[in-house]
């Protein structure tokens, strides 16, 4: 290899959200093609499995407080990556703040560094200023995004020269699991972070609401943990579907929830490239999501592996729900063809991907 083979792959945790679940994935695709993996995470979240060493500054450093314990993660960084002699850094976190980044850029100085876009909303990665972008991540060894609309969209507002898309693998279900007793016996799945302000589950309650496809015993089951429980408790609760729709809390395991629904349902303000959905169609459930910014329409055809609709249409969302339980034929075509049509992110694929880049 050109590269040293130690590589660091930085992120926020290993726990709960779709970002986190790649990081996981990555460090299995870097492993098996022999470098030594330290995964490095700021909060103290293991729920993902992952490959490598693990160093968890959230355990390490859970006496400390505000600033001075940002400062002292950083610094542990540094000198971890200067005595394992680690030249090369993939950074998996979301990255608003201007000064934070630039002490990140000092922790990283000049090894070779892989930052990633994991959503379509760009201020979650980078400052509105196109100039401290330009400043902060122009010598970038690579930007990977995990589309091809967001890279798009980095080409044109901050002009960069130096991005690459690589989209989210997956590792396809070796066998049929068993249906875990506290599934419903009909239902619609949603899984992943609970948060209104992106996932938008106001559509999604209306949506199922406006289908009645609850009229006919199908329950919407929603799986996941975060900020945004209680105001769907209390939307629930305003909608009158208490004994339709069911929450159960993060579940390590999610394959035999995806495996016996029907199908999927995302309804997100804004996306990168959900993983939910690809999980979704790897383990042979359609999917229902709106054509939000950016991955859906990158993974969905539609009528063929799932329904993509327009977003925020609430009428138009309903509609494909009541479809994906009412209309067997097109159903089973759906059906058929999710696991073929996306043969092309498994982890052997996409491995590859990654070695071309870092060989380069």
């Amino acid at each position: 290899m050109k590269n040293n083979n130690k590589i660091a792959i930085v992120s926020a945790s290993l726990g709960v959200g779709g970002a986190e679940r790649f990081a996981g994935l990555l460090s299995f695709m870097l492993h098996g093609l022999g470098y030594e993996v330290h995964n490095i995470i700021i909060l103290d979240h293991v729920d993902y499995e992952y490959k490598g060493e693990l160093i968890n500054l959230g355990k390490l450093f859970s006496n400390e407080k505000g600033i001075f314990r940002a400062v002292k993660k950083g610094k542990y960084i540094a000198q971890y990556l200067h005595e394992n002699d680690i030249q090369l850094v993939i950074d998996n976190r979301s990255r608003p703040l201007v000064l934070r980044e630039l002490f990140t850029k000092w922790i990283y100085n000049k090894r070779q560094t892989y930052y990633f876009f994991h959503s379509s909303n760009l201020v979650m990665y980078l400052t509105g200023s196109v100039y401290w972008a330009k400043y902060i991540f122009g010598k970038a060894t690579k930007l990977v995004c995990v589309s091809k609309e967001i890279e798009e969209k980095l080409k044109t507002k901050y002009h960069f020269n130096n991005t690459t898309t690589i989209y989210n693998p997956i590792i396809f279900p070796e066998h049929l699991s068993e249906k875990p007793k506290d599934a419903p016996e009909k239902y619609l799945l949603f899984f992943g972070r609970l948060e209104e302000e992106i996932k938008n589950f106001s559509l999604m309650l209306k949506a199922f609401s406006i289908s009645k496809v609850h009229q006919n015993g199908v329950k919407l089951l929603i799986i996941g943990d975060g900020s945004g429980k209680d105001f769907i408790l209390s939307r629930i609760r305003e909608s009158q579907l208490e004994n339709h729709v069911q929450l159960l809390p993060f579940q390590k395991d999610i394959t035999p929830y995806v495996q016996h629904a029907r199908c999927t349902i995302l309804t997100s303000k804004f996306e990168g490239f959900p993983m939910s959905l690809i999980e979704s169609l790897a383990a042979g459930t359609p999917v229902i999501s709106v054509d939000c910014e950016t991955g859906p329409r990158e993974i969905i055809q539609n009528e063929n592996n799932g329904l993509l609709v327009p977003n925020h249409d609430e009428k138009a969302l309903a509609e494909a729900i009541k479809r994906m339980f009412e209309d067997e034929k097109m159903y089973q075509t759906c059906k058929i063809n999710t696991q073929k049509s996306v043969e092309h992110l498994s982890l052997t694929t996409i491995a590859q991907q990654w070695k071309q880049l870092l060989e380069a």
